[in-house]
């Protein structure tokens, strides 16, 4: 995943909502989202390639949201997949703080990740903290406070285009309500960033041009799937994924999950998907 966007509570009816996109190369192998077996309470994509993920969500509210850092020298071409880390947070019943005190050393031997973690309280139905991190910077993970922040291939809030222009969009987005559809649509926007704005990653100038958009289309790489996934106060979950065909990126199926956290009022699931035009 590559851009984020998250309302963490800012919203008086929805505690934390994230609109995301996961960029990734066409040839890599992906599972659209779903729960994961029969005794795994987890919703969420799964790469193919490693059994990573990069957004998901359990029964009980606990949520993972991973982006790579983009460092090309830095980059360790044996390290282990960093999908892992998602998965293993999601799954473990340690806070969120508590876990990765203790996997920091593990956490060292992958490249540069950034991981938002969202815990629920005790007695479910709630969400009470999220956790921010990276394995780039020698801080200790750190509780936000409510706001509205911003997610790329950098560290959290650093003001790429993309970034600023995706949480103006969100933000101007959540004043009025809580709509998938308008957040689907600030997913989508693949506008240029005028070269004069354009980061320094390490990469080339034509790579650095393709990647600015919100949405990319590049050759051979791009949005994969957007997610819009939002928490309502009162416990109830919706999870939409729009997932692109990577051998006709304009071809699109949404997946539609809506579920009660552990402890909220009583609802069953439900998913739905159907094929349609970009």
């Amino acid at each position: 995943m590559c851009l984020a966007v998250v309302a963490w509570q800012s919203h008086p009816d929805y505690p934390l909502v994230i609109a995301a996109n996961r960029d990734e190369f066409y040839t890599r192998s992906t599972r659209p989202a779903a729960w994961w077996g029969s005794s795994v309470s987890l919703l969420a994509g799964r790469d193919e390639e490693a059994g990573g993920t990069w957004l998901g969500i359990t029964r009980a509210g606990r949520t993972a949201l991973l982006t790579n850092v983009r460092a090309p020298s830095e980059r360790n071409p044996h390290a282990p997949s960093r999908g892992a880390i998602a998965v293993d947070a999601l799954q473990s019943p340690q806070p969120a703080g508590e876990w990765l005190r203790a996997q920091g050393q593990r956490l060292a031997a992958y490249n540069g990740f950034n991981l938002l973690l969202a815990e629920p309280a005790p007695a479910g139905g709630a969400l009470r903290r999220l956790v921010y991190y990276t394995n780039r910077r020698r801080a200790a993970p750190r509780s936000l406070a409510p706001g509205i922040y911003g997610l790329s291939n950098g560290f959290l809030d650093t003001p790429w285009p993309k970034v600023v222009r995706a949480v103006g969009a969100f933000a101007c987005a959540l004043a009025q309500r809580v709509d998938a559809d308008a957040l689907l649509a600030l997913l989508a926007d693949r506008r240029p960033v005028p070269d004069s704005e354009l980061p320094s990653t390490g990469v080339p100038l034509e790579w650095e041009r393709a990647l600015a958009p919100i949405q990319i289309r590049a050759n051979g790489y791009g949005t994969r799937s957007s997610t819009v996934l939002t928490v309502r106060r009162d416990g109830i979950v919706s999870f939409l994924e729009r997932s692109f065909a990577p051998e006709a990126p304009e071809q699109y199926r949404d997946r539609h999950f809506e579920f009660a956290l552990d402890g909220a009022r009583s609802r069953s699931p439900r998913a739905s998907g159907a094929r349609k035009p970009g």
